[in-house]
């Protein structure tokens, strides 16, 4: 391709490049603009929707957790107003009441206890040695005194293990005493647990004092302000879903969607990293950004190959313009010489008329004399003959000139084309004796007459004999010329022996511009012609040849009855 560009001159690489980038423009300004508006409003949607699904997936774990604490609390409550201190305070009945609330609800109970004003345990069921533990200084153990129920926070305590306590208070004869369960862990870790989506995306807990409630799977302690500094404590908490966008802990962009826990006390953190969470819209992001690239890198390439065909096409035209301008100054040329011709053929035929009547006239002189009376009068009777016939050819050779230089429009009239072959003939006779060629004639003597240019019938007959002497003028040969009737047409066959055509030229034979004839001898626009006067006339010019077996162009012309 770039050879063929390079090959331009540099007003045709101007207006490839011209053209090549208004058709880029025109193609890539409105389907870029289009494009680019569906894919923000997709990608505007699609964050919508995500953002939508994690805000509605944080806030019904929020109401599920909420649910859980407020469940376990209301079977604590239950418990301590359904049997009372005097039951609560035997071990036995403890224990066997753990046993039912494990039964009922799984291992979400690890232990009960029962606490009296003094902060000493009275009572005790459970897994572990804590019957004469004291929770005076236990921060659970205040709140519970002094809210009357309490939901803690997650710390190791006596037994090592992290857990929550759920503890209420109750009254017995005006002395207040405490009935506390220990909840598992491990189920609650659990159901905090559940909140998975994408591969980066998992959940937590913290207290007010940035600690985490549940496992974690972050890599570093968190600020120890408030809520791990994910919420600001001092101004309106609210009870709704809040998402923020920063970086996480290894400075990757991460979506952060959270709630608040048990009254405000703790806060629900979801995390999932931007990229992990938008991945299907980056997914279409990179198919529509190879569809679009495949698309333009397409347009590139036709808008490329169309604009070196336009140039192309442009180029041709100026080029065959500029034949047709050298043809139309041949063309005028060619009419002068036809003028010439014309007044040539004139000013021979007066001398050769006078030639002819005084070779008569003499011939008639020495026919009154005795022939024994004049030396040579033999020879000079042979001499006047051959002046008389000779004469005569040269008046039949201009008047033919004459004709043929008279016809030059394209008025129809009605034609004998056996005698415009003739006249063909005639012109083409001396030029085929001087190159050894031998014309022959093989006309239908009653052919019958068509409507036609005698003009373009000439032109045609004629192109047709000049390219076969043209072909055998430096071999000789034969060229034979036959009319007949065929089938309702009139057939008119002009074969030669010369050295035929090869098969790659016989398909483009007609064509403008095409000759096989070096640079100078010829312009490829003689068969063109011919082939467009024919076929003006409804009719059809066929060739046949073989490379070294001569060639045959035949015409088949309607017949059309005169008037």
């Amino acid at each position: 391709m770039y050879n063929f560009i390079r090959n331009y001159t540099p007003r045709y690489i101007s207006l490839i490049r011209n053209m090549f980038l208004t058709i880029i423009t025109v193609s890539f300004v409105p389907v870029s603009l289009v494009s680019l508006m569906i894919y923000l409003e997709f990608r505007t949607s699609h964050r919508e929707k995500i953002v939508g699904h994690l805000t509605e997936l944080v806030g019904k774990h929020k109401r599920q957790i909420d649910n859980y604490l407020t469940a376990r609390r209301a079977d604590i409550r239950f418990v301590a107003d359904s049997f009372g201190l005097d039951n609560l305070s035997s071990s036995e009945f403890l224990d066997q009441l753990l046993q039912r609330l494990q039964k009922e609800y799984g291992p979400v109970f690890v232990d009960l206890g029962v606490i009296d004003a003094n902060g000493d345990q009275v009572s005790y069921a459970g897994p572990f040695r804590l019957g004469k533990a004291h929770y005076t200084d236990s921060p659970w153990y205040k709140q519970a005194m002094d809210k009357g129920e309490v939901v803690s926070d997650v710390f190791l305590g006596l037994r090592g293990l992290p857990h929550f306590i759920v503890a209420v208070k109750r009254m017995s004869g005006g002395v207040p005493w405490v009935l506390r369960a220990t909840i598992d862990f491990v189920a609650f870790n659990q159901l905090v647990g559940k909140i998975r989506v994408g591969d980066s995306g998992f959940a937590f807990i913290l207290n007010r004092q940035g600690e985490f409630q549940t496992t974690s799977h972050s890599r570093r302690n968190l600020d120890g302000d408030c809520f791990g500094r994910f919420y600001e404590c001092n101004g309106d908490e609210g009870s709704g879903v809040r998402l923020v966008e920063r970086k996480d802990e290894a400075g990757i962009d991460s979506l952060f969607v959270m709630a608040l826990l048990k009254g405000g006390d703790w806060l629900l953190v979801y995390q999932q990293q931007t990229a992990d969470a938008f991945s299907d819209l980056r997914r279409v992001e990179r198919v529509c950004l190879l569809i679009f690239s495949l698309g333009g890198l397409g347009i590139v390439i036709m808008a490329l190959v169309l604009s070196v065909r336009m140039a192309d096409r442009i180029a041709r035209s100026d080029v065959e313009k500029e034949v047709m301008n050298r043809q139309v100054v041949e063309t005028g040329k060619m009419a002068s010489l036809g003028e010439l011709a014309t007044g040539v053929a004139h000013e021979i035929n007066n001398p050769v008329a006078i030639m002819i009547e005084e070779a008569g006239w003499i011939q008639d002189l020495i026919s009154d004399y005795d022939r024994t009376t004049i030396k040579d009068y033999s020879e000079i009777a042979r001499a006047l003959k051959e002046i008389n016939v000779q004469g005569r050819r040269c008046r039949d050779i201009t008047k033919k000139l004459l004709s043929f230089a008279r016809g030059s429009g394209t008025d129809q009239g009605i034609l004998q084309l056996n005698q415009v072959i003739e006249d063909v003939i005639g012109l083409s006779t001396q030029r085929a004796k001087y190159a050894n060629i031998t014309i022959e004639a093989h006309l239908q003597q009653d052919l019958p007459k068509i409507a036609a240019s005698e003009t373009e019938m000439h032109q045609v007959f004629l192109n047709l004999v000049n390219n076969a002497l043209y072909a055998m003028e430096k071999t000789g040969g034969k060229i034979r010329i036959a009319s007949a009737v065929h089938d309702g047409h009139l057939a008119l066959d002009v074969a030669d022996t010369g050295p035929g055509i090869p098969k790659a030229s016989l398909e483009r034979i007609f064509e403008p511009f095409y000759t096989t004839k070096p640079v100078g001898q010829g312009t490829g626009l003689g068969l063109s012609i011919c082939y467009g006067i024919i076929a003006k006339m409804n009719g059809k010019i066929e060739v046949e040849s073989e490379v070294g077996k001569g060639a045959l162009f035949r015409i088949l012309l309607p017949i059309n009855p005169p008037g």
